[in-house]
Order: structure tokens, then C-alpha cells, then sequence
């Protein structure tokens, strides 16, 4: 069920330009090419322009190598029961890294054959059960990741839960937008 639709094409404005700015280039900037997610959030540009600021950095700037990022992304979006993320990402991870097939399914499961991954998914379930990660898990990260990267895993799961607890309350779901 939609609870919120995507902005209509004329009540496109300046405003709403200006908030995808940052993200997308000027041909892509239109109802027709942004896809259903960001017509949706340009409801409130605003908003939007501030919270993709913090995206472009986890998606684009973070510390942590691509295929870390997205088997966090992917577990995350798993978690919280979010299509509209899980399979953006899985298109995603299968484009931009070395994931196979296999590797991504298994990480939406929490799952690599891969000890340290398997401890960056944990992290991820720790930080959705209980809202942060234990001493031994930290412990068993810090002899991988440096402080920034670290921090970028935590604000990465967090980023991408409130993506995913707002496309859910929305009614954002996937399409082919690649």
C-alpha cells in the first residue's frame, strides 16, 4: 500500500531540483528518470537535500571498500524487510563489486564464508537488535578497520535502516531503474 505517492511532475520545481542536486545530474533530475524512491522523498526537498548529503557520503565517500559496504547495506535492508533496498542493492553489488550471486544472498542471510565479513554482519544484526555492538565484536572489527571505518559502518546500517523504515512506511517498491 502507498501511503505516500511520488510527487506529481507539475509541483516539480526549483526546490526539488536544487534537493537532488548533489546526487543525480540535471538529465536525470525529472519525474520520469529519478525513480519512484527520490520522487517520493522530494515531497519535502528540504529534507531531502540534507539527507542526501549524508547518503552520498555512505554510498559514495565511505572508508570501507564497496563490497563491505554492501554486504552491510544488504543485511540491513534484509533486516528490516525493505524490497525496495535489498534488491536496488543487490543490483548494485552485483554491478559495482566482486560479490557474486551466491555472496549476496548469503549476506542477506548474514551469512560469508569469509570470518571477518561474517563478523561486519554481525555487527549488523547486533546494531538492529540492541543498538549498538558488543565489546567482543568491536574488539574483533578494530583489528580490521580503522576508527573512520568503523564509524562509517555504524552510520551506514543506521542511514540505511531510516531509508528503509521510510520507504517501507511509503510504500516504496522496486522497480527497474538501471
Amino acid at each position: 500500500m502507498v501511503l505516500l505517492p511520488p510527487l506529481p511532475a507539475d509541483r516539480w520545481d526549483d526546490s526539488v531540483d536544487a534537493a537532488l542536486k548533489g546526487l543525480m545530474p540535471r538529465d536525470m533530475r525529472n519525474p520520469e528518470r529519478a525513480g519512484v524512491a527520490m520522487a517520493t522523498l522530494v515531497n519535502h526537498p528540504d529534507l531531502t537535500k540534507a539527507f542526501l548529503g549524508f547518503s552520498v557520503h555512505l554510498l559514495f565517500r565511505s572508508t570501507l571498500s564497496p563490497r563491505l559496504r554492501e554486504q552491510i547495506i544488504l543485511r540491513t535492508a534484509h533486516l528490516h524487510g525493505c524490497e525496495y533496498e535489498r534488491e536496488h542493492h543487490r543490483v548494485i553489488a552485483a554491478a559495482e563489486t566482486d560479490l557474486t550471486a551466491d555472496e549476496i544472498d548469503a549476506a542477506l542471510e548474514g551469512k560469508s564464508d569469509d570470518p571477518f565479513e561474517r563478523t561486519v554482519l554481525e555487527a549488523v544484526d547486533e546494531l538492529h537488535e540492541s543498538s549498538r555492538i558488543s565489546e567482543r565484536t568491536w574488539t574483533a572489527l578494530s583489528a580490521h578497520l580503522d576508527t573512520k571505518q568503523l564509524m562509517d559502518l555504524i552510520f551506514t546500517v543506521g542511514g540505511y535502516s531510516l531509508l528503509a523504515m521510510a520507504y517501507n512506511t511509503f510504500g516504496i517498491e522496486f522497480e527497474d531503474e538501471r
